[in-house]
C-alpha cells in the first residue's frame, strides 16, 4: 500500500498546537492506517490506497478544519518524493557551520521567469535550488538573522504557500519511517 507523509502548513504555531495523538486520530479517522507522527511540527506518515495526491490534500484539508476550527494547508508527498527531497545534492558543500539547509514544498512548481528571479536573489548568506515544486534553501546564518524572505525582491515574487522544512530533520523522518 502506498507510503505518503502530510506535511501541515503552521500546525505548531501560537494556538495552533494540537498533540500529535490527536493527529493520529484524525487521519485514523479519515481511514488511513499505519499513522504515526515525527516531532511536533506537523509530519504525519500513513498509507492509503487513494493515489490522487491533490484529492487527498483536500480531504484532509476539510477534515482538520472540520475538527481543528481552522484552515490547514497540507502537502502530501509520496514516500520516494520525500527520500529524493533528502538526497538531493543541491548544495555539495552540506549544512554551514551556524547555518541550515531547510525545503519549502509547495503544491505545483514555480514558473521559469519566477525561478530566474528567486535565485537572482542570492547573497553572501543565502543561496536558492530549485527542483520541482521544491525551494531548497542554504542560510549561511542562523535561519532567524537572514532577511530574505521579507525582502522586497522576494516579497515581490508573490510566492505560493508552502511549507518548510529543515534537511535534516527530514532525514531523520525518512531514517525512522521509510528505511
Amino acid at each position: 500500500m502506498p507510503r505518503y507523509v502530510a506535511l501541515l502548513r503552521g500546525i505548531n504555531l501560537g494556538r495552533r498546537r494540537p498533540a500529535m495523538s490527536e493527529l493520529r486520530d484524525h487521519f485514523e479517522a479519515l481511514g488511513f492506517s499505519k499513522v504515526g507522527t515525527f516531532i511536533s511540527s506537523g509530519n504525519v506518515i500513513f498509507e492509503t490506497r487513494a493515489i490522487q495526491t491533490a484529492k487527498l490534500e483536500q480531504r484532509i484539508e476539510k477534515h482538520l478544519a472540520a475538527k481543528l476550527g481552522y484552515e490547514v494547508d497540507t502537502f502530501i508527498l509520496r514516500d520516494a518524493e520525500v527520500i529524493a527531497a533528502t538526497d538531493s545534492t543541491a548544495f555539495p558543500e552540506g549544512t554551514p557551520e551556524g547555518g541550515g539547509l531547510y525545503v519549502t514544498f509547495l503544491k505545483q512548481p514555480l514558473y521559469a521567469s519566477t525561478i530566474k528571479k528567486l535565485t537572482a536573489c542570492r547573497s553572501q548568506i543565502d543561496e536558492f535550488h530549485l527542483n520541482g515544486r521544491e525551494i531548497y534553501w542554504l542560510c549561511r546564518t542562523k535561519s532567524s538573522d537572514s532577511k530574505i524572505w521579507t525582502s522586497p525582491e522576494v516579497k515581490a515574487l508573490k510566492l505560493s504557500t508552502g511549507t518548510m522544512r529543515n534537511l535534516t530533520s527530514l532525514r531523520k523522518l525518512v531514517a525512522k519511517s521509510f528505511e
